[in-house]
């Protein structure tokens, strides 16, 4: 059994198997040329976006547009530029994988899409990472600077204290440190007009500290809290227990406004990833969209292919 086509052979007619191997219908080296092809298109029309938008910067005159007009002109740049680079790169997918099938060619524009899509997600990842390990550098090398210059000022300094200091007079500051931490802890528990100020005042550190982290006070801190505080700024009972409730209720406002501005911030956050997340979709929807039609015109004639077989 065979097909006949007219206009080939010396008698017109050529002879085919019908079990023959059907050719491959998917051709990768029209996929990636498209693809490249998309994406020099598309940096380069980027970087006459830059030229134009560097032109419009007059600092001399004053006369340059705000951040926000440039922001949006660059967006809607960037989209038009990238959707003319997809659609010429569709059209260079199909017509360079000589199929004269309209789904064939759809199915290669889809291809050159993802490959540029693709192609540029590691492109620009790479290029995040290099930007992120440089700057990483330049930050460990600026600690490390000045970790050294701490030093050395730490060792000048040490050398003059060394100098200006004796032996005998270092011990005795750390021993009377050392006492002083010493008389803070024994006074925990004493009556707070027998306790000196530095006791005092450590205790009620340490009060203040497990109302802060336990959100309360039981009856008997608060009232130890109450008392140390009288005793401390010569206040009566209650006046004491009128500033430490005043303080507790700054604290507790200081709190509730705090986790207000982390949830707002978490808010925004979120609406803006969102924001983003569905931005992102469109942009590679209309992409589609526009490869598709690129490989649809590049489509091959079959009709007008036939006379040249």
């Amino acid at each position: 059994m065979s097909s006949t086509y007219p206009g080939l052979g010396s008698a017109g007619t050529a002879a085919i198997p019908a079990a023959a191997t059907p050719f491959p219908r998917v051709s990768w080296g029209a996929v990636l040329a498209g693809a490249i092809v998309a994406l020099a298109i598309g940096l380069m029309l980027n970087v006459l976006g830059a030229a134009v938008g560097a032109t419009l910067v007059d600092a001399t005159a004053r006369d340059t547009p705000d951040a926000s007009s440039f922001g949006i002109g660059a967006g809607i740049w960037l989209l038009v530029s990238n959707l003319i680079g997809l659609g010429v790169g569709g059209y260079t997918a199909a017509r360079l994988s000589g199929t004269a099938s309209n789904t064939d060619a759809t199915l290669h524009g889809m291809a050159m899409w993802a490959a540029s899509f693709l192609i540029s997600a590691v492109l620009l990842g790479n290029l995040v990472a290099g930007v992120a390990s440089t700057a990483a550098n330049g930050v460990t090398g600026a600690i490390g600077g000045i970790a050294s210059g701490i030093g050395s000022v730490a060792s000048a300094a040490g050398e003059q204290v060394a100098n200006r200091t004796s032996t005998d007079a270092a011990q005795s500051a750390a021993q009377r440190i050392v006492e002083r931490a010493q008389n803070a802890l024994a006074g925990a528990g004493s009556a707070p007009a027998t306790m000196t100020s530095d006791q005092r005042k450590a205790e009620i550190a340490t009060l203040v500290g497990r109302w802060v982290t336990g959100g309360n006070l039981a009856g008997g801190d608060r009232d130890r809290l109450n008392a140390l505080v009288a005793a401390e700024y010569n206040l009566s009972p209650q006046e004491a227990q009128q500033r430490v409730t005043q303080a507790e209720q700054q604290a507790r406002q200081s709190l509730q406004e705090a986790e207000q501005r982390a949830r707002q911030a978490a808010d925004v956050a979120a609406k803006g990833a969102s924001v983003a997340s569905f931005s992102i979709f469109l942009t590679m929807l209309l992409g589609l969209g526009v490869a598709v039609f690129g490989a649809r015109r590049g489509t091959r004639d079959h009709l007008a292919l036939r006379g040249t077989w």
